[in-house]
């Protein structure tokens, strides 16, 4: 079936790609509605209706781009500010109750593919997409996408099937903070003190007393990029030596083959080595995070493309209960490990968010909420889990194909 814009036409699909990566971020900082699905889903929903409607093509060259190119340069971007001297020290709570959370993605991850081991198709790739995706983000999904060869019907299926849980997550989060039975069972200050100050009749804070524009030079720009291309380009060199020098035959090789010869994982751990021992240098790179975030808007509104209507309806159902499993699972560790450890009702909320959905949508999550102490821990956490999703999401996918 032939779309209005053809497959070769480059330049109209990737003009149409940003503009819908910029409009969903625009949604997302303008609206309340648009910050509680977030900019991701917004991207991904807008690309799948263009798709639906036969206006763009479901594969083009301009999408493999994306994947090839786009997103391996999104991962250091995004893990430049990766300092785990810096997480360990401004976060050590939130890390502590966002790492309880992760174990909750991973035994969910182990449930789901025995109860859906017959319904889903590469249960194990599966697996590792969703534990990837909800311990770290959207970018560890397409690394395990990739190294497990996922079908593209299993990915685009599972990203709808994934993101919709994530939405519909979210959602419960927001309202959670208002259930009476959690605001009896935890303890909750940062919720106090913002009632305190309402009552006072003082602001609140939230996303317009955030969301300002930052100070970035030629040069912040120029050090990022070069930072990044170098970084992917020894991490891609590397990755092919070590997976060709790590002989394949049980588990343990495997494991290990699939951990030091998978570029993702050579990238986020150079950077992260990069980030914890020049912090001076990459930390003062300003606009990286915003260029990388920018970068997975543009990836989400990619993957929604071949998202359409008929899979959705025939293949994501099982899909669906695959991811709320997990994240279902997430939840209950999340809130069960907190109450039993002593966290706060506000650190659980966000650590979870940060596995579900990433450090962008808990700090969003945070700025809505008014409870400015957990941005930064947010970010912090939520990049750390761009370190360890590809880790988790490879030990569960080589466990499970054997």
């Amino acid at each position: 079936m032939h779309s209005l814009i053809s497959a070769e036409d480059s330049w109209a699909l990737f003009a149409i790609l940003v503009a819908i990566a910029a409009l969903a971020i625009y949604l997302e900082q303008r609206y309340s509605w648009a910050s509680k699905v977030t900019g991701c889903v917004i991207a991904l929903i807008g690309a799948m209706i263009l798709s639906n409607l036969n206006i763009i093509p479901l594969d083009a060259k301009a999408y493999d781009f994306v994947w090839d190119y786009v997103v391996p340069l999104s991962i250091p971007l995004l893990l430049l500010k990766a300092d785990m001297r810096k997480v360990w020290k401004d976060s050590g709570r939130m890390l502590a109750i966002y790492m309880l959370s992760s174990f909750g993605s991973v035994a969910g991850a182990f449930l789901a593919a025995f109860l859906l081991k017959d319904k889903i198709p590469q249960v194990h790739a599966a697996a590792a997409m969703m534990v990837g995706t909800y311990t770290g983000g959207s970018v560890n999904l397409v690394a395990m996408a990739d190294a497990f060869k996922a079908t593209g019907t299993l990915v685009s299926t599972a990203v709808v099937a994934d993101n919709l849980l994530m939405a519909l997550y979210f959602f419960v989060l927001i309202a959670i903070p208002s259930i009476g039975f959690f605001r009896k069972h935890f303890s909750h200050p940062l919720m106090n003190e913002i009632e305190a100050k309402v009552a006072r009749g003082e602001s609140a804070g939230g996303a317009a007393s955030y969301w300002t524009a930052k100070p970035v030079s030629l040069k912040d720009i120029a050090f990022a990029f070069a930072v990044a291309f170098v970084i992917v380009a020894i991490s891609n060199d590397v990755a092919k030596v070590l997976a060709h020098l790590i002989p394949k035959g049980n588990f343990l090789m495997d494991l290990l083959n699939g951990l030091f010869g998978n570029k993702y994982l050579i990238i986020t751990t150079l950077t992260m080595l990069l980030a914890t021992f020049f912090p001076n240098f990459t930390g003062n790179i300003a606009g990286a995070q915003e260029i990388g975030t920018f970068l997975i808007h543009i990836f989400f509104a990619v993957i929604g493309v071949p998202a359409s209507i008929y899979l959705i309806i025939t293949k994501a159902p099982f899909l669906l209960v695959f991811c709320a499993i997990i994240v279902g699972m997430n939840m209950v560790f999340s809130f069960v490990l907190g109450k039993i450890f002593h966290f706060d009702l506000e650190e659980i909320a966000v650590a979870s968010n940060a596995n579900v959905g990433g450090p962008t949508t808990a700090a969003a999550f945070a700025i809505a909420k008014g409870w400015s102490e957990l941005i930064i821990p947010a970010i912090l956490v939520g990049t750390f889990g761009y370190v360890i999703g590809n880790y988790y999401g490879i030990f569960v996918g080589t466990f499970l194909l054997h």
